[in-house]
């Protein structure tokens, strides 16, 4: 009996990836006026470029749950070919998304009671999740138990260092997280945002730099500060709202500052970047604390 690991499309991992672990996936939806999308199509490329240039132009996107029938269908057909299941879900400081899986794959333990259906609420976002659900899936590769990757992931999660900074502060307060008058001055001001992820599973702003390039820098110095030893042997994820060579820049100075070679770089998903906007930057590792 073998067990499958499934995630939702805020983990914003590559679809090599995705395939190569076998991973299913749980879409959430994003909105734009009528227009209705999934988040994650299997075996489908989307431009997300178009996506970033749509809130540019000043569209507004709203976004929800992954839909909860599909949900149980894709959950039914797993545990009747016989295997378990390891939901590794969004944060729920951030969304409903744990929730709704979570209450969802309890209700099935009491339909299939030889089935274990296990979760784990990461408490991350994006790439920060994505990196998790990599370490569980390199550990089942490896030969681990369910059990063994849950506990793994239970004590590991509040080391995944989150992050992050915007470009555009309207972003944040259109989703509730910095005032009008913060994002008005930041904008006016060329202020920067320095956030993470809190131990909650919360986005929470730490600091305020001047400038973009500033802004990428302090992501690194937070790194140089806590990222668990050795260094160079971590693999570090870092996500973009439309801005690859920024991505870039901040990939070559982490390859400079602390010898990593394994670096992944990926699109913040619509769900996440319609919070955060275009020029969201993300750097995701392990460290002593987040």
């Amino acid at each position: 009996m073998g067990y499958r690991i499934v995630t939702d499309s805020c983990c914003n991992l590559p679809e090599d990836m995705i395939d190569e672990f076998g991973l299913h996936i749980f879409p959430l939806t994003f909105s734009v006026g009528d227009e209705h999308y999934q988040s994650y199509l299997k075996g489908e490329k989307t431009d997300l470029s178009k996506f970033y240039e749509m809130m540019r132009e000043g569209k507004v996107f709203t976004t929800s749950l992954p839909n909860l029938n599909d949900a149980d269908a894709a959950l039914r057909g797993i545990l009747d070919a016989g295997d378990d299941v390891l939901y590794i879900g969004f944060s729920s400081g951030l969304s409903g998304t744990y929730e709704a899986i979570d209450l969802l794959m309890k209700s099935l333990s009491e339909e299939y009671p030889d089935r274990t259906l296990a979760s784990v609420d990461t408490l991350a976002a994006s790439l920060g999740e994505g990196l998790l659900v990599w370490y569980a899936a390199q550990m089942r590769e490896d030969g681990a138990s369910l059990e063994e990757v849950k506990q793994w992931l239970e004590d590991n999660k509040l080391h995944l260092a989150h992050w992050f900074t915007v470009d555009d502060l309207m972003f944040l307060f259109r989703g509730g997280r910095v005032t009008k008058t913060s994002a008005w001055a930041g904008t006016v001001l060329n202020i920067k945002p320095v956030m993470h992820v809190d131990d909650e599973g919360h986005l929470i702003p730490l600091e305020k730099v001047r400038g973009r390039k500033k802004s990428l820098n302090a992501l690194v110095k937070h790194m140089e500060q806590t990222a668990t030893a050795p260094v160079e042997d971590q693999t570090v994820f870092i996500t973009h709202g439309d801005c690859i060579e920024d991505a870039e820049y901040l990939a070559e100075l982490v390859r400079e500052r602390f010898g990593v070679k394994d670096i992944v770089i990926n699109y913040v998903d619509p769900v996440i970047g319609s919070h955060s906007g275009p020029g969201t930057m993300a750097l995701f590792f392990l460290a002593s604390e987040r």
